[in-house]
């Protein structure tokens, strides 16, 4: 079945390459709304344009050129070089080979037509990764394998003064001209060592199981996974495989000299294998994604579904993906799992849906250049790379989804973002994004967020702290307390700081304010609490938009959002209630800690900030932030969490107290021979906050006796494995 849209953009059969290219630019002035029709759709759709042919205008297609090479023998395949949009690198240019009228279909590893095409054009200049497009499949060669196509370019161009048949044979068959070029004295030898050829194809022969029989020829199909041993070529230019419609491409054949350690079929449809591999080289995480193994035909009509959604023709919406797939699909075709397939890849996470489908997977991090860095995941707190590669229009896609789900700016003048999404499986993933300048090109850090609510009692249950900590720490918030949770990024401070929140009086109205949704408010609304929730933008002056904007309106929304400043304002004036800021990081701390000092209307006024120590907390929010000393004083309690590896766990809980301007810290819970222990501080009566928080009719000593009440019952509920809001309440219904 062939069905893909560009067979009908083809030039006539006798025309070369060279002028096939430019006279299919010459027929862009046709698609000058081509833009605007898939402007609602992600990046990537863009680059499904470009394997067809056509030019959508503006720079998402980023720099092209003709690289005017013939075709070579059978080879119909039409190169030229782009540099990329998307990845924040400006300096980076790949040779995207268009295969739909060829024969070989543009792969590297079986079709020495193809390669030969290949290295001509790269014997004009260098490249940082080459792409073969064809039949809605995109084949990316990198790393070694763009570096042996490299080192085959640099040797013909040099070696066919000297012997024009031996730079011909490096055209189509590298690793036999290597060896043939080194069995030699003289020019030739020279040049295959000086062109990285001969060193190239040493590291092949290494990989090839029992060193290879180098005089074997290229086969004619691309392995799966269980194939047999596979030929030089296949170890030599093993490419990273996806539709185009996908946001990134998966290398098929597993790692090398390494073993099955487990497998898992995801509720998505794909197989995720992990292979244990020799001390030095560590696990793998491998990834089979469905849009990846799809066979060719469906593939086929996986392109042309994109193509009429991108079209516009079959409307919007959720079902959008479905409509496509059924307008071109034929009655063999797997609708079904095609429809799901386009719709996770133009409205989901692409095949990030796979990675989070596996609730082993806790983090996906993808690195700066993230064409050149396999994707990593953390599982079960074992961090792996996996057989990943985003491409340069996944990372333009994702970043500009992630601009719209956040409303906010992501560039070069605001190189990071922070962002919410819902993965498909329903779990909640938190996005931290980052560009150039601040990095080299962009990259990102998935976090999935846990569902399931932290209570106090579920981590005394994990050993965060004990439950004489988390005893004190909840009659401190119950009582009013003005806390504030520190640690470095990644610590648990937003975790402990949710965790808090069940223990303010359940009568008692919260007001939260974030810029990036993660404490615990659906869950605190769905048991009943009183919960009014405040969203901001970071990026928004402390008049409320973007600094310097004259259109923010009084109560601080303008086109930058509302500010955490007019937030806190706004807060203050919500009537009686306790009070909650996801991080502190700006302006808005200095009406945090004027809330504090007022005491919020006699509730507790909570809030995380990045710091290490109590002592680090006052030096950032005095000399950082621009608080007064005199106003740090209002702080009651500082709690610093850690992480050790994977561990997350509270360091530290100290006291502040405040004489003017100065202000000295008690450790009331200090971490000794690994584990959070009480300094005896409260017991002895040194405690100035515990002391507050007796009621009128409440002695020290009554209150002592409740708190060591309350420490057993978190005792016991943590050793039931007791933890969920509804186990607590029903706990504290029969206790302190």
């Amino acid at each position: 079945m062939t069905r893909t849209p560009d067979r009908a953009l083809e030039p006539d059969t006798d025309e070369s390459p060279a002028r096939a290219v430019p006279a299919l630019a010459d027929r862009s002035n046709a698609f000058t709304d081509f833009d605007a029709a898939i402007a609602d759709l992600p990046s990537s759709v863009a680059g499904f344009a470009a394997a067809l042919g056509l030019a959508t205008g503006g720079d998402s297609q980023g720099e092209t050129s003709e690289t005017d090479v013939p075709a070579v023998g059978a080879c119909r395949c039409r190169p030229t070089v782009e540099q990329p949009a998307g990845t924040g690198i400006t300096d980076r240019h790949e040779l995207v080979v268009d295969a739909s009228a060829c024969p070989g279909d543009g792969d590297l590893a079986s079709s020495p037509a193809c390669r030969a095409t290949v290295v001509s054009s790269l014997e004009a200049r260098d490249v940082d990764a080459v792409r073969t497009r064809s039949d809605g499949t995109e084949r990316t060669y990198a790393d070694a394998a763009v570096g042996l196509l490299l080192a085959a370019g640099r040797f013909a161009e040099r070696a066919r003064f000297h012997d024009e048949a031996l730079a011909d044979r490096a055209r189509s068959d590298p690793l036999a001209a290597a060896r043939r070029a080194t069995g030699r004295a003289g020019a030739l030898a020279r040049i295959a060592a000086e062109s990285g050829l001969a060193a190239g194809a040493d590291r092949v022969w290494d990989r090839v199981p029992d060193g290879g029989d180098r005089s074997v020829g290229p086969t004619t199909v691309e392995p799966r996974a269980g194939d047999p041993d596979p030929d030089p070529y296949q170890v030599a230019l093993r490419a990273f495989v996806g539709p185009v419609v996908s946001r990134a491409r998966v290398s098929r054949r597993p790692p090398p000299a390494r073993s099955l350690r487990d497998t898992t079929s995801l509720p998505t449809g794909a197989t995720a294998r992990i292979y244990d591999g020799r001390e030095s080289e560590g696990a793998v995480y491998h990834l089979s994604p469905v849009a990846h193994d799809l066979e060719p035909d469906a593939t086929a009509t996986l392109a042309a579904a994109y193509a009429v959604l991108a079209e516009g023709s079959v409307g919007g919406g959720a079902r959008a993906a479905g409509r496509a797939v059924r307008r071109v699909a034929d009655p063999d075709d797997p609708t079904e799992t095609l429809a799901a397939v386009l719709d996770r890849h133009t409205h989901g996470l692409g095949v990030f849906e796979h990675l989070f489908a596996d609730e082993r997977v806790s983090d996906v991090v993808v690195s700066a250049p993230v064409t050149e860095t396999p994707v990593r995941v953390v599982v079960d707190g074992e961090r792996l790379p996996t057989n990943v590669r985003l491409t340069p229009d996944g990372a333009a896609s994702l970043a500009s989804r992630f601009r719209r789900e956040s409303g906010r700016a992501f560039s070069r003048s605001s190189p990071t973002l922070d962002a919410s999404v819902v993965a498909e499986t329903g779990r909640r993933i938190r996005v931290a994004g980052v560009t150039a300048p601040a990095s080299e090109g962009v990259g990102f850090a998935f976090r999935a967020r846990d569902d399931d609510a932290w209570t106090l009692p579920r981590l005394v249950s994990v050993g965060s702290l004990p439950a004489e900590a988390a005893a004190f720490l909840s009659l401190a918030v119950e009582r009013g307390a003005a806390t504030i949770v520190a640690g470095t990024r990644g610590a648990g401070k937003t975790t402990l700081l949710g965790a808090l929140l069940w223990e303010l009086p359940a009568a008692t109205r919260l007001v939260s304010i974030e810029d990036t949704p993660e404490l615990p408010v659906d869950a605190l609304r769905e048991h009943g609490r009183d919960v009014q929730a405040l969203h901001t933008d970071v990026g928004a002056g402390a008049g409320g938009g973007a600094s310097g904007n004259r259109r923010n309106g009084p109560n601080g929304c303008g086109r930058g959002g509302f500010s955490p400043t007019a937030a806190l304002r706004a807060a203050l004036r919500l009537g009686d209630g306790a009070l909650v800021v996801g991080e502190v990081r700006g302006e808005e701390a200095g009406s945090l800690y004027e809330a504090m000092r007022v005491g919020a209307h006699g509730h507790a006024v909570l809030g995380t900030i990045h710091g290490d120590s109590a002592a680090a907390v006052r030096e950032r929010v005095v000399s950082d932030l621009g608080v007064p000393a005199s106003s740090f004083g209002a702080t009651d309690l500082v709690v610093t969490c850690a992480r050790d590896g994977d561990s997350r766990y509270v360091a530290a809980v100290e006291e502040v107290r405040a004489a003017g301007d100065d202000a000295t810290f008690v450790p009331l819970f200090e971490r000794r021979e690994g584990a959070l222990r009480s300094t005896g501080a409260v017991e002895r009566g040194d405690s100035a906050v515990f002391e507050r928080s007796c009621r009128d009719d409440e002695s020290y000593g009554a209150l002592l006796e409740r708190l060591e009440r309350r420490a057993g019952r978190f005792d016991r509920l943590a050793t039931a494995a007791l933890t969920t809001p509804d186990a607590c309440d029903r706990g504290r219904r029969g206790g302190p």
